[in-house]
């Protein structure tokens, strides 16, 4: 038995940094749930963190003994075992709604992310265009109400918010017709769950 397991409370491996260990985060604040917070980095990780994530994947969490990896697994998870408030919508039609939008950031906009902070001078640009591209295609969806295609906050909000707050660290400037974008970012930005999910590092960003 890992000493995760031994604990009482669920953890939380989380990369101080990582957007995908960020939305974990802000669900568990959304939530209020009672957690610890192990911070991994990757390039030497705990070996407690090996013996619970063979593939050393970033968020895992460990809830007694369940261990869960993947931001949308976990995150689906949370909502189900914690169901106030909820996170994702009751209509099944609704709901794949919710997870197609989830898989098209992490397929689209993930991706661009890693480019940019990977990759050579022109890829990086290449990806810096084409993120501020397909954000601002979605402009007007973001405009429409208080929250992404929804009345309610959502899953699909906790995986957007860490993509716009990482924007300017990024230096990925949206234009002046994606202003519905900003407004909404700055709307999200306000709430209690996602203040108090920032790490340190995250904050940081924003300076």
């Amino acid at each position: 038995m890992t000493i995760a397991n031994r604990r009482s409370v669920m953890v939380l491996f989380s990369g101080p940094l990582d957007h995908f260990s960020h939305r974990v985060r802000i669900v568990m604040a959304e939530k209020g749930i009672l957690h610890e917070i192990e911070s991994v980095d990757l390039s030497d990780p705990q070996p407690e963190f090996i013996e619970l994530s063979p593939y050393q994947k970033l968020p895992t969490v460990a809830d007694r003994d369940l261990t869960l990896f993947g931001s949308q697994v976990i995150m689906e998870y949370l909502d189900e075992r914690f169901p106030h408030p909820p996170l994702m919508p009751v209509d099944p039609v609704a709901r794949a709604n919710v997870r197609q939008m989830i898989a098209r950031i992490d397929l689209d906009w993930s991706k661009r992310m890693e480019e940019i902070e990977q990759g050579s001078d022109k890829v990086a640009n290449q990806a810096r265009a084409a993120l501020s591209e397909g954000i601002t295609m979605l402009a007007p969806l973001f405009a429409q109400q208080p929250y992404f295609m929804s009345e309610e906050f959502s899953l699909v909000d906790c995986s957007l918010a860490p993509i716009l707050w990482r924007l300017k660290s990024l230096n990925v400037r949206l234009p002046t017709i994606a202003d519905g974008v900003t407004a909404y970012a700055e709307r999200i930005f306000e709430r209690d769950s996602f203040l108090d999910s920032l790490t340190e590092e995250e904050r940081e960003l924003d300076e």
